[in-house]
């Protein structure tokens, strides 16, 4: 019997920890985040606290505690089945398991005691020391890369929202004139950045875009200092992880910490940084959504003539007409960050029309596709609230049928969700919602007869057979994962 609990038990440690490993590698490994800004906080209850406090009562070595770990592996299971990001099994997820079950043995055998928490935890810890001494080695190898490509020029992006979309339209730009990478995806932290370095960065490269995120204050900071670019683009700010700033004022000093580089030569601000201009510091906008209440010049650079349609954007700026067939009258604003970046590093008007014409919208951000006699505009990377709100606009515009599949906005306050759902039930004939995070917000706003709820993801293609027909526009309004 001895023998059986023993395995139970080593069942029981291995997917508690899997539980815990898989909840912190979704928040970047911030044990923080986990415990205080986690969507799903009953999760922990119902897969953690609870199966731990029956082992521990019934006493996992007992006759019954088989029981728990059964009951509980099965739940699990469950839990896992309905995830749309499981764990990825990295090497730090590795060295934790291996560290977990070194200290479970050690406290089994030296203290004849079957711990589950505490090795958990004490993997954790040492894990994180661990991880810092390889986080500080990989550093030291990327700054010696980046250090000896003498001739390269960083551009730096970041924004509250588009900034991907606009790294990608610099990087398709540039290569007209130059051997140009950027960093891959949604890759926009420190340690991404140092591992896109190490591990992909062409010797050859003479352009290297790097976006940049935070989630708090001197993120960017340390990621600036790192790379130093010589240009930097700052986009559209707006409340994006307004949970985690607090204030607005937070999130625009957060990002005007790309300016902490020691070689730059020109950057280009979006008026929403409130920002005073500089010999080589630039605003642009537009002239009327600029703040009059600050009392500042009109941007440096201003976008006029927005048009968006179903087929493209096209805008003017400081007097020249650009258009591309990206969708969205938002990116018109993050058109014009790559073209003056591209005008800048010498692409003349022709060059960049001609790269304009054939940029292909990003993955997932209003990306427009044509099936089974329908009209899908895949928007599901796109999570703030004025690119949703343009989407929308953009779907008013088709002339048949409209339907909507979003689970609102994410970290941020009720207020805006509020507007989300009054504006989807102006312009939507069917409004589905996914997940239980802001049900509540579009069940009090948004008309009866035109609202469904997705409970799982696995549902949605049931759904869209069912719902939607030839004719229709299919809008994917953001796409929180299932833990969200």
């Amino acid at each position: 019997m001895i023998l059986l609990n023993t395995i139970f038990y080593t069942l029981f440690i291995f997917a508690m920890g899997y539980y815990f490993i898989t909840n912190l590698q979704w928040y970047s490994y911030k044990l923080n985040r986990v415990l205080f800004h986690h969507t799903k906080t009953w999760w922990h209850f119902v897969y953690f606290l609870v199966p731990f406090s029956l082992y521990a009562f019934v006493d996992g070595m007992s006759d019954y505690g088989f029981v728990v770990v059964i009951i509980y592996s099965a739940a699990l299971y469950f839990w896992y089945k309905g995830l749309d990001k499981p764990l990825v099994f990295t090497g730090r997820v590795k060295r934790f398991f291996a560290i977990m079950l070194l200290f479970a043995v050690f406290i089994a055998v030296v203290f004849k005691h079957f711990a589950v928490v505490l090795p958990l935890f004490l993997a954790y810890f040492v894990s994180l020391f661990i991880e810092k001494m390889l986080f500080n080695g990989f550093k030291v190898k990327a700054q010696k890369k980046i250090e000896a490509m003498e001739n390269l020029i960083v551009v730096g992006i970041t924004a509250s929202y588009g900034k991907t979309s606009i790294k990608n339209y610099v990087e398709h730009l540039l290569k007209a004139k130059y051997k140009t990478y950027a960093t891959p995806r949604s890759v926009n932290t420190l340690g991404g950045v140092m591992k896109d370095i190490n591990d992909d960065l062409p010797a050859d490269t003479e352009v290297y875009v790097v976006e940049m995120g935070a989630r708090g204050e001197g993120d960017i900071e340390e990621i600036s200092t790192f790379v130093n670019p010589h240009y930097i683009v700052v986009g559209k700010i707006g409340p994006a992880h307004i949970e985690y700033f607090k204030t607005m004022e937070n999130i625009r000093n957060t990002k005007m910490e790309i300016l902490k580089t020691n070689r730059l030569k020109e950057a280009w601000i979006h008026e929403s940084a409130r920002v005073k201009p500089e010999p080589n510091v630039h605003t642009f906008g537009s002239k009327e959504n600029l703040d009059i209440r600050t009392k500042e010049a009109a941007p440096g650079y201003i976008i006029e003539d927005v048009e968006a349609t179903l087929e493209s954007t096209s805008f003017t700026l400081n007097g020249v007409h650009y258009s591309a067939s990206i969708l969205g009258a938002f990116n018109a604003m993050n058109l014009a960050a790559a073209v003056l970046v591209a005008k800048e590093l010498g692409l003349s008007d022709e060059q960049i029309q001609k790269g304009l014409s054939t940029l292909k919208s990003v993955d997932h951000r209003l990306q427009r596709i044509d099936a089974g006699g329908k009209v899908i505009l895949d928007d599901s990377f796109n999570g703030n609230i004025d690119g949703m709100m343009a989407s929308f606009d953009l779907a008013s515009t088709y002339e048949g049928r409209k339907v909507v599949i979003t689970p609102g906005l994410v970290e941020v306050d009720d207020a805006l969700n509020v507007q989300v759902a009054q504006r989807a039930n102006e312009v939507f004939d069917l409004v589905v919602v996914t997940g239980d995070l802001n049900y509540a917000i579009f069940k009090d706003n948004v008309d009866v007869d035109k609202l469904v709820k997705l409970a799982t993801k696995g549902e949605m293609e049931a759904m869209l057979i069912e719902q939607t027909r030839p004719g229709d526009l299919i809008l994917f309004a953001n796409d929180a994962p299932s833990f969200v």
